[in-house]
């Protein structure tokens, strides 16, 4: 056991060539395993990390790693450790960059939505809208990896079902805690989003992020059931615990001028899963590229990278948490294709990609360790911060 961690104990350095692959997998905690092993590939031999989490196993459970705010980043070792985590991966891709609309904030929220604890904390933005590859034909930004409330890991898809009630009508709520808002709607804005700007919400269109940001947009605050202020741009800061920041761009924002300080609103909010009954404890954005035992087809076999992904087997009673290495030695990667067959091949018959490239880290406890480490090495050098991840917690 001491074998497989000890090649790369404490946080990995950068440029180095990962040591042999241990023989077989070590036991972080009970129902949990860390591995890691070389994989052929087009580019190349590549080297990969695996955690491997039995849902069976008592007090074993995934969770949301997340910054305590949506629109936040922080590296994946920081929030395994601060929310006692025995290992975990990086998650969704974000909003990374504003090149595009210079002077607007990158806000660093992820794409897809998020659960943490069984609370909703944010919904998917336009598909249009979104940063990292291309998805496969069919899939949207509301795709999701989540375990629900029975304890099984699945792939699903969750939507936003809102509304904005009003002395003049019902609005239907289009975006929540979302770095970027359909065109012609409204988005809430709740304390889970954190005190980054929502000037990007109202920036590009649904089909092209870099479109510039709109020039007719308001923004109304509610608090305890009433607006208390109004605003032709919006704002920044923390919302509080009691507030609804109401955002609306074009039509969205021609209808949010129509309310007056001191009139009655009422906001709801719920993500709505479009395979499981079961509420889900926790889920996170990315998109599918294993479904029922196979690859997707149209995945990229062209392009190799350095990439993370989770993969579930076993009826979603085990879950594969894989992310390569980041080493100069074998920074190739693989391609989307070849992450399909590589979860395949370990027995996955859902998998799932999440962000990769400088974001892939995999950070888990050692023998005797208080605490995780990174086992990968990161392809930039050092550890990127990230607005979330999955997490693995163990009672044993």
């Amino acid at each position: 056991m001491l074998a497989a961690f000890g090649a790369l104990a404490g946080t990995a350095s950068a440029g180095a060539a990962p040591a042999a692959a241990a023989p077989a997998a070590a036991e972080i905690a009970p129902g949990v395993t860390y591995e890691e092993f070389d994989l052929p590939a087009a580019g190349g031999t590549t080297h990969a990390h695996l955690v491997g989490v039995d849902l069976d196993a008592p007090g074993v459970r995934l969770g949301l790693l997340y910054p305590g705010a949506v629109a936040a980043r922080a590296t994946v070792s920081r929030m395994a450790g601060a929310q006692g985590a025995v290992a975990g991966v990086n998650g969704d891709f974000f909003n990374i960059s504003e090149s595009q609309h210079p002077g607007v904030e990158a806000t660093g929220a992820s794409v897809g939505p998020a659960i943490a604890e069984g609370r909703a904390l944010k919904a998917a933005v336009p598909d249009g809208q979104r940063f990292g590859p291309a998805m496969p034909s069919g899939v949207t930004t509301e795709a999701v990896f989540g375990v629900g409330d029975d304890r099984r890991a699945r792939l699903d898809r969750l939507s936003l079902d809102g509304e904005v009630r009003t002395p003049e009508g019902t609005l239907p709520l289009r975006g929540f805690n979302q770095y970027a808002l359909p065109v012609d709607s409204v988005g809430a804005f709740t304390a889970d989003w954190g005190g980054a700007s929502r000037v990007r919400a109202t920036c590009g269109t649904d089909t092209d992020r870099a479109a510039a940001c709109g020039s007719d947009t308001y923004e109304v605050t509610v608090r305890g059931g009433r607006v208390v202020s109004a605003s032709d741009t919006p704002g920044d800061g923390p919302v509080a615990a009691d507030t609804t920041v109401l955002v609306g761009r074009e039509e969205g924002a021609r209808q949010l001028r129509k309310l007056t300080t001191g009139d009655s609103v009422s906001v709801t909010h719920r993500l709505v899963a479009a395979v499981s009954q079961e509420p889900y404890g926790f889920a996170l954005g990315g998109y599918p590229v294993v479904s029922d035992g196979r690859a997707l087809p149209g995945l990229d076999g062209r392009t190799s990278a350095v990439r993370t992904a989770v993969g579930v087997a076993d009826g979603g009673r085990r879950v594969l948490l894989l992310a390569l290495d980041g080493s100069a030695a074998y920074r190739s990667g693989l391609t989307v294709a070849e992450v399909a067959r590589a979860l395949l091949d370990r027995g996955a018959t859902e998998g799932f990609s999440l962000d990769g490239g400088g974001s892939t880290t995999l950070v888990a406890r050692a023998p005797g360790a208080a605490g995780v480490s990174v086992r990968n090495h990161p392809s930039g050098g050092a550890e990127r911060p990230v607005p979330n991840g999955i997490g693995v917690f163990s009672a044993g």
